[in-house]
């Protein structure tokens, strides 16, 4: 079993798309949950629906709470007057997909601390509450691809070390096809940066179709260790910058 935290250096980073990527992969018991969405009213497909119909209608998916302004999952309940999601009903969630799937999903909002209740309690605190529970958790960080996602990357990983969480690794969620320099660089810095491997780079415009086009797209740009054939060395020599 496998539990897996997604999050972002940011928002608009990728973070649903890479969550879907690993989701097409990663077999038929699999399961994603998305504790708090924001910018979505009832009855509206959010980004659960948005794996399902990239990933395949193998997925299950939970959604705890939903917000219809697109804004910090704490703000966002605030100004709707709506109830809190908090680390231990994340937790909770988790452990019971799990009991039932083999990889599970939890893709957090925009980066790691953003709040999601009046405590101040983050993405972060939902994976240290649900290895409190005897569940092993890692975190999968999905970043930028150009300039300033080496400082980015670098206070992420930095806040994780902090609080003793694992991250699996980084995954660009948006490889531009015409990458400028600073994006060519970052495919040698962004390791040394994170600490971690370089786990796949999501081509822009991979969520354009759904099923198998999606998962030949999703296998070809995650790693091996997310289910893909990506070579981080290969795909980095390719774009190497000439000096």
């Amino acid at each position: 079993m496998t539990v897996l935290f997604v999050t972002g250096t940011g928002t608009e980073v990728g973070k649903t798309v890479v969550t879907a990527a690993v989701a097409a992969l990663a077999g038929p018991r699999v399961a994603v949950l998305k504790p708090g969405q924001t910018g979505v009213a009832p009855g509206e497909p959010g980004d659960a629906a948005e794996v399902v119909r990239l990933a395949g209608p193998q997925v299950a998916t939970a959604e705890l709470a939903r917000y219809p302004e697109p804004l910090a999952p704490d703000t966002a309940a605030r100004r709707a007057g709506m109830p809190t999601v908090g680390p231990k009903q994340v937790a909770e969630a988790v452990a019971e997909l799990a009991e039932r799937h083999d990889v599970v999903l939890a893709e957090g909002a925009g980066g790691l601390l953003v709040r999601y209740d009046e405590q101040g309690h983050t993405l972060a605190d939902a994976a240290l509450a649900t290895a409190s529970l005897g569940v092993a958790a890692e975190v999968l960080v999905v970043v930028a691809a150009g300039l300033g996602t080496l400082n980015t990357s670098a206070l992420t990983m930095e806040a994780l070390r902090a609080r003793g969480l694992s991250a699996r690794g980084i995954v660009i969620g948006s490889w531009p096809a015409d990458p400028d320099l600073a994006a060519r660089c970052n495919l040698a810095d962004l390791p040394d940066v994170a600490g971690v491997p370089l786990l796949g780079a999501l081509p822009h415009g991979a969520a354009a179709e759904g099923g198998e086009p999606f998962r030949t797209i999703a296998r070809a740009s995650l790693a091996p260790a997310l289910g893909g054939t990506w070579d981080a060395d290969a795909f980095a020599a390719r774009f190497a910058p000439l000096p």
